[in-house]
């Protein structure tokens, strides 16, 4: 039964894959999860607070773009370059454990986190991928849900301080990296594990010359000017709401965890309906209500929590839930020979536009209050639903989701 077999050989390797990304990817929230505890013990500037979090997204950018030109993922077996940019995350982790709080060596530990981690997240993806026979969007969202969770589980290490403060979410989660190191060993790439096309910088310019790839692009930067900074300042959102209800911290960290984890689900159904039913209309949909959702949450601060979480649950599944489907377009609409060096282009852009704005939301914050802390995110997916929209009524559209645009 050799269908059979290559069955259980794809199911098998994906698991693995998935179990490894969750794990590596729980260093990168590590310092958000810990970041109320830390303010409590040592005092922060706001720019600091921020920079924990966006110096990991201008690290993964800096080390993206690195791998793309020097070829890393074709020059070192893909998951031996996962193990290793694991285990580098691991050690960044665990040398922020010697440093002072928002310490500028602490913050040097998270750039470096960030640039290891661009040699797991990409190149799981491109592990993933191999396996695709007309499940791409499924696939990409099975990813996507592992790099959500991964991104959930330093709240729930958090949630289960054990008397340590803001070390633990920085010790579980350097040990979780090290665990994926030795997981992502066990998985093996599919049949359609090929070089990738070699980074290009003149076909650069056509991400931005071409209307359907620059329309597809225009809703990924709407969607990331949104995403990572919600899960940035979710947690200390959770504190200070908890806090006016004398709740622990402990619930306000499982609060976060919650809203961040339930997006995984999210993904693998929006992955399979992008393949049924149309990218743009997945996209767009998904965006319209994470973005309808960032006005609600703060004007509901007061609000019992019988009214506000099951806004944040909503809002969480559908802030991720269309991630993968920006990725699977640009896959779609590009030449294939061009593929490579417009996915990381598209990545570079959404990644550096959210170091800018987790950067900002913290002044707007302490300016506006929590009320409205999550209301500038709202421009974001609204831009980018008009981008997707747009899209859908060019020709173009056609290549997305074997017609289903």
């Amino acid at each position: 039964m050799p269908g059979a077999s290559r069955l259980n050989g794809k199911a098998r390797a994906l698991t693995f894959i998935a179990l490894a990304q969750i794990a590596a990817l729980s260093v990168w929230f590590s310092a958000a999860a810990a970041l109320p505890d830390m303010i409590m013990s040592s005092a922060l500037t706001p720019f600091r607070q921020a920079a924990l979090t966006s110096a990991v997204q201008i690290g993964f950018v800096a080390g993206a773009v690195a791998s793309a030109l020097l070829g890393l993922a074709d020059r070192v077996d893909p998951r031996r370059l996962f193990a290793a940019g694991a285990i580098l995350a691991a050690l960044a982790n665990l040398a922020a454990l010697a440093t002072e709080p928002g310490s500028i060596a602490m913050i040097a530990t998270r750039l470096i986190a960030g640039a290891a981690l661009a040699a797991v997240y990409p190149v799981g993806m491109k592990l993933a991928a191999s396996w695709a026979r007309g499940d791409a969007g499924f696939l990409v969202g099975l990813l996507v849900g592992a790099l959500t969770l991964g991104s959930a589980l330093p709240f729930a290490f958090a949630a289960s301080d054990w008397g340590v403060s803001w070390t633990w979410p920085f010790g579980a989660s350097a040990a979780a990296a090290l665990l994926s190191a030795g997981l992502i060993l066990l998985a093996r790439g599919g049949p359609g594990l090929r070089p990738a096309p070699t980074f290009n910088s003149a076909a650069a310019s056509l991400a931005f010359r071409d209307p359907s790839l620059r329309l597809a692009n225009l809703g990924y930067l709407g969607h990331m000017w949104e995403l990572y900074a919600m899960w940035a300042w979710i947690g200390p959102f959770a504190h200070a709401y908890w806090q006016t209800r004398s709740g622990s911290a402990a619930l306000a960290d499982l609060t976060a965890f919650s809203v961040v984890a339930i997006g995984a689900v999210a993904c693998l159904v929006a992955g399979r309906a992008a393949d049924r039913y149309g990218r743009t209309w997945v996209t767009s949909l998904a965006m319209a209500v994470s973005g309808t959702c960032a006005l609600l949450t703060g004007l509901l601060f007061q609000a019992p929590p019988w009214i506000l979480i099951p806004v944040l649950l909503i809002w969480g599944m559908s802030i991720i839930a269309d991630s993968a489907q920006f990725s699977a377009a640009i896959t779609e609409l590009s030449p294939p020979e061009w593929t490579g060096t417009l996915l990381t282009l598209q990545t570079a852009m959404g990644f550096a536009l959210t170091a800018i704005i987790v950067q900002l939301l913290p002044v707007w914050i302490g300016w506006a209050g929590w009320s409205w802390a999550f209301a500038p995110l709202a421009l974001g997916p609204f831009l980018g639903v008009a981008a997707m929209l747009r899209l859908r009524q060019r020709p173009e559209a056609v290549k997305l989701a074997n017609g289903r645009r």
